[in-house]
């Protein structure tokens, strides 16, 4: 889980099928000493993580990302101290699963877009 340690949610307001949140990364995580030194960049697997953790705390249900319909990464996300990105997120239950869309912007611009498939994560037992 990336939350309260790769980021933490500064606001955020949802309903039964959608949500909005702002957002704020800890500009001295690790995972930025290594993508990239010197050039600080969210990476876009940590994006994606982030919609299946706001799907997971909006729907109660364990999910896996199973489907990528369209991924885009449109502008480089660089976690300056202070700086907020806002995210929305939408989606419809079909059979097992969620269909998503999201988009995170800084100030105006859009910098990440997904629509794709979440399903529920079965739960094994030992």
């Amino acid at each position: 889980m990336l939350l309260n340690n790769f980021y933490t949610i500064t606001q955020l307001e949802h309903d039964s099928n959608s949500l909005q949140a702002a957002i704020a990364f800890n500009a001295t995580h690790d995972i930025f000493k290594g993508h990239f030194p010197g050039q600080p960049v969210v990476p876009g697997v940590c994006m994606v993580q982030i919609v299946k953790e706001f799907m997971e705390k909006a729907t109660g249900t364990p999910l896996v990302f199973r489907k990528g319909n369209q991924v885009k990464f449109l502008q480089l996300l660089i976690p300056a101290a202070g700086a907020t990105v806002q995210v929305q997120i939408s989606w419809q239950p079909e059979a097992g699963g969620y269909i998503t869309r999201a988009d995170f912007k800084r100030d105006t611009a859009t910098v990440f877009k997904l629509d794709g498939v979440f399903e529920e994560q079965a739960v094994t037992s030992i």
